[in-house]
């Protein structure tokens, strides 16, 4: 009876596809500068954490301002997603309201503290940097003022107004939320936000009088179900 003699290479670190590689390490990158910051974060920790040498992670990031910018473009295209998810989930304005905060608020609360690299970042400063954090905020915006214009009949510039109004709020909520230690239970938070919004949110008239909304006195709309 034959025995299978083939010997495997041991000690040799395990050859990864191209895209699976990159994925491992921007994995590795986000936990350093989640706990560092951008300027104490060093590419030779970020090559132990991951587990390669540090030619193999400048084979796939040059420099690591180029590693930490792709790992913004990540969370920043994420953020826009959340957002947009959230406009297109229902047509039910005051559920929309409270998935955007709720969006908001499964971004800061993520385990992976990866937040820090969009909102609390020491790279601000940096133009590459900002114009990435810029244009999501924009992006984000831009989505809660095109459901905005469409069901009020709103002009763009007051739409992407209260838009931003309530992306703000959201945010700084969901931050303060978690740096006083989730001394609300979240749920409770997002409602009260939610509450707090849609009170705003709901003064302005539908234009296709979709559910939830009526005429109110002197051209001023309510909803129906939330006075």
């Amino acid at each position: 009876m034959s025995q299978d003699t083939t010997e495997i290479p041991v000690g040799r670190p395990t050859r990864l596809p191209r895209s699976a590689r990159r994925k491992q390490l921007l994995a590795a990158a986000q936990e350093v500068f989640v706990a560092q910051g951008y300027h104490a974060a060093a590419m030779d920790e970020i090559a132990e954490r991951a587990g390669v040498s540090k030619p193999v992670l400048y084979q796939h990031f040059p420099s690591k301002l180029e590693l930490y910018l792709a790992l913004l473009d990540t969370h920043c295209d994420a953020m826009v997603t959340k957002t947009r998810a959230a406009m297109a989930a229902t047509a039910d304005n005051k559920q929309r309201v409270r998935s955007a905060i709720e969006a908001y608020f499964d971004i800061i609360d993520h385990e992976s503290g990866a937040f820090r690299l969009v909102f609390e970042s020491d790279l601000r400063n940096e133009p590459a940097a900002r114009e990435r954090v810029e244009r999501a905020e924009r992006e984000s915006i831009e989505a809660i003022a095109d459901t905005i214009m469409a069901d009020t009949g709103a002009g763009r510039a007051p739409a992407e107004l209260l838009a931003a109004g309530l992306v703000g709020s959201a945010h700084t909520a969901a931050r303060f939320w978690l740096a006083t230690g989730r001394q609300v239970p979240r749920p409770e938070a997002e409602s009260l936000l939610a509450a707090l919004a849609w009170r705003g949110i709901a003064s302005f008239p539908l234009q296709h009088g979709a559910e939830g909304w009526q005429p109110g006195p002197e051209g001023e709309v309510s909803s129906a179900t939330n006075p």
